[in-house]
């Protein structure tokens, strides 16, 4: 089966009510399906420098909420909520509350996170991959038995532990919300297929920032792999997920302020190769749409998520790729 497209809005830099609710209103006007956001607590200064990492504004839970009150058919959700900022048990009842204020338009993201030097900064642990992955299924677990409605949930685990939890409110989505997990390495991509109705194929970025790292992790060899990792821990249920990715590198041709020439000189790659990129989009609208529709076909990639800073420029792939 072959899913058809649909795209979703990155959000980083609103600094204002009006700006956070014009931006939610002309994503779900130009054709987007979803608006997500991160959830990363830096702000600009000597821990987020060398990163690689933009700024991210708005806090997450309560961007989500204006987003969703502020429209009537936009999605909203997570990309990713990481899960060792926040209590499970809170977060589960957070994001049941945030689909039945938006009447059932939420998806929620979960990763394990992996920016070190933000977990330096907020005076948080920064535990193995190990646990932090540990810590991630357990939060879905408990997410999917929560979200079932069927009583009580009694959950025994090494990061969670709660005793006659019943999930209020009721989530309007039915069995949940569509959980996304995300990542770029064997097992939080292994996880993703066995647990995740959304898999998010993205770098890996185990480094601690984004760097030539996170795309030499990320070529056409490197993506069949991760496609792979989802098929192994999904087994017979991966028809079932949902394939999304983020386009990183974008210079569409009458579109986009910069060229492909500037691409090409920060990632290293020529043209050819660059506009084969996974998490690439490089050329004019036909030229972007026909590779889209070759990622479809050889990764599966049908959910497209861009940064709010290029939501101009992809308006033409969105227009006509769009439900189809």
């Amino acid at each position: 089966m072959t899913r058809p497209f649909r795209f979703a809005v990155q959000a980083f830099s609103s600094t204002s009510r009006v700006e956070w609710v014009d931006l939610a209103r002309k994503v779900e006007a130009s054709g987007f399906s979803t608006l997500h956001v991160a959830d990363h607590l830096l702000g600009p200064g000597s821990r987020i420098e060398g990163t690689g990492h933009r700024v991210q504004t708005l806090a997450l839970i309560p961007a989500l909420t204006a987003a969703a009150m502020a429209t009537t058919r936009l999605r909203v959700g997570s990309r990713m909520a990481c899960v060792s900022y926040h209590v499970p048990t809170v977060l589960t009842k957070e994001m049941a509350s945030i689909d039945v204020l938006s009447e059932g338009r939420l998806e929620i993201g979960l990763g394990a996170g992996w920016l070190v030097n933000e977990y330096e900064g907020m005076g948080i642990p920064f535990d193995t991959a190990g646990r932090r992955i540990q810590m991630l299924r357990e939060t879905a677990e408990f997410m999917r038995m929560a979200y079932a409605g069927e009583g009580e949930v009694d959950y025994s685990g090494e990061f969670i532990r709660s005793s006659g939890y019943v999930a209020v409110p009721a989530t309007v989505q039915r069995p949940r919300p569509p959980i996304m997990i995300g990542g770029g390495a064997p097992k939080v991509l292994g996880l993703a297929g066995e647990l995740a109705d959304i898999v998010s194929v993205n770098f890996n970025n185990s480094s601690g920032v984004v760097g030539a790292g996170s795309i030499s992790s990320s070529t056409e060899d490197e993506t069949h792999k991760k496609v792979q990792w989802v098929k192994d821990g999904a087994g017979e249920r991966f028809p079932d997920i949902e394939m999304e990715t983020a386009t990183y590198f974008i210079a569409i041709e009458g579109r986009s302020q910069i060229t492909a020439e500037q691409v090409m000189a920060r990632t290293g790659m020529d043209l050819p190769t660059l506009q084969r990129f996974p998490h690439a989009a490089v050329g004019s609208v036909e030229q972007v749409c026909e590779e889209l529709q070759r990622r479809r076909e050889e990764y599966g990639f049908s959910y497209i998520t861009v940064g709010d800073a290029h939501l101009d420029a992809y308006l033409p792939i969105v227009e006509r790729l769009a439900g189809t």
